[in-house]
């Protein structure tokens, strides 16, 4: 985040009449249009739905299930092992040899289970889910507070492009001032035709100088309109008058560990941190409660064998009505005895990944910390720049009004005129430029520490 965006001269701001956005105005529309912060403010949302899901993982599974189906009962004696294909599970007394008897069957369970102790296991997959949640909610607080930087610093670039405009057109009016006074001197015979062609070429040097400042204007217009997540620019109608004095340079806390972009690399290592614990987590058994209750009903009766094949009903409704129940319930202890050797180098993957952000975090908070510093030193040279201006102007001024009396009266040359309304025109740039690199510098400061209050509190 770069918070001296100005590499172009510019003028004091100057309050508008018509006022159309003020800053916390463009400040309140960026952060609801912005589409990062939409996206960022879904993922939120999407892991706090998650980490309720987790939860749920504490409730037992209740399932419920009834079959009734068509078959034969042929029985064999033999092993069977029906991995990864269907198999179809009747039971029937084996006989010499096949035949094709069918009747109807039907099959109704209801089972529990229930993983009533996992060492810590479910906990800490809840505790992930959660820490899921405040590396995206650190996510969506880092990017509203870099988005706020981006829509304070796009705004003093459209006041800044808008004064240059102005300070365009004043210096073309001057210019074009100028050139009515030689052509009047060079029509009566007190000045040389020279002179009517060097007017000409302040004129037309001080067009296309003007030319530049609204190409300018119109790109800032578009970055604004960006950064308020607009397609259309349109015009800005901006409110300077807060930024038409300098500001009051507030006292800053120098830790950092407040600032969001700290603060969602903190929760990065948090979330890998406790991804860490769950991993090791798994390694733990799951002790397991669970019951059963069975009905089962069949169109084979308990007669039927190889010497009597006809013990058995074609009809359907003796065949579904369950006749046999049972249940059963106990307590299951399991552990895959080999997860230790799976996950192990897992664990170190993870570990390794939790060092670099850690090493992130320490680089950038040497950054801010370093930006700090930095922006200490800018509000402190922009300050004697904004106080030396005016004295500048103040000459230039009288320069100018003495060069243009002289000129007038045929004791000075038109390129002595044109030298002092270019000091001129620069004196004015350069005391924009001074105004504003205050407000540039004390935004610097602010990004840094992660207080925007620091800046936006100046502005009332």
């Amino acid at each position: 985040m770069q918070a001296l965006l100005l590499s172009v001269l510019a003028l004091p701001a100057i309050a508008q009449d018509n006022l159309g956005i003020t800053l916390q105005e463009a400040l309140d529309l960026g952060i609801k249009n912005y589409p990062s912060i939409k996206a960022k403010m879904n993922y939120v949302n999407s892991a706090h739905a998650l980490m309720l899901s987790t939860r749920s993982e504490y409730l037992p599974s209740v399932i419920g299930s009834i079959q009734q189906n068509y078959g034969t009962v042929n029985g064999q004696y033999g092993p069977a092992a029906p991995i990864g294909v269907l198999s179809v599970s009747s039971a029937g007394p084996p006989s010499s040899q096949q035949n094709w008897n069918a009747a109807f069957g039907g099959l109704y369970i209801v089972s529990t289970t229930w993983d009533a102790f996992t060492f810590g296991r479910i906990k800490s997959r809840v505790q992930l889910a959660t820490e899921q949640e405040k590396q995206n909610s650190a996510d969506l607080a880092q990017e509203e507070f870099i988005q706020r930087v981006k829509i304070s610093s796009a705004y003093l670039n459209l006041i800044v492009a808008g004064q240059l405009v102005e300070s365009g057109k004043s210096n073309l009016l001057r210019a074009q001032t100028v050139r009515q006074t030689v052509r009047a001197r060079t029509l009566s015979g007190l000045n040389p035709g020279v002179d009517s062609t060097l007017a000409n070429a302040e004129v037309s040097k001080a067009k296309l100088l003007l030319i530049d400042f609204l190409t300018n204007e119109k790109t800032i217009q578009r970055q604004f309109a960006e950064s308020l997540g607009l397609i259309t620019p349109g015009d800005f109608q901006l409110d300077a008058i807060p930024f038409g004095s300098i500001p009051e340079i507030p006292a800053v806390n120098s830790d950092l560990t407040q600032n969001p972009q700290l603060l969602f690399y903190k929760a990065r290592i948090g979330y890998a941190n406790q991804l860490i614990t769950t991993t090791k987590k798994s390694l733990m058994p799951s002790m397991t409660l669970f019951g059963m209750y069975q009905g089962r009903g069949s169109g084979f009766s308990p007669s039927y064998n190889p010497e009597n094949p006809n013990g058995y009903s074609n009809a359907y409704q003796n065949g579904v009505n369950p006749i046999r129940f049972n249940y059963v319930a106990g307590v299951s202890l399991t552990w895959n005895l080999m997860s230790p050797f799976k996950i192990r180098q897992q664990i170190n993957a993870q570990r390794f990944t939790t060092s670099g952000y850690q090493a992130e975090y320490d680089q950038l908070r040497n950054q801010l910390q370093n930006q700090l510093i930095l922006s200490d030193q800018r509000i402190d040279n922009t300050l004697l720049s904004a106080h030396e201006a005016p004295v500048q102007y103040k000459a230039a001024l009288d320069a100018y009004t003495q060069k243009e009396t002289m000129y007038k009266n045929g004791l000075a040359t038109m390129v002595d005129l044109q030298q002092a309304m270019y000091v001129l025109n620069r004196a004015e740039i350069d005391t924009g430029v001074a105004y504003v690199n205050v407000w540039l510098a004390l935004l610097t400061k602010a990004a840094a520490s992660g207080d925007f209050n620091l800046f936006i509190n100046q502005t009332h």
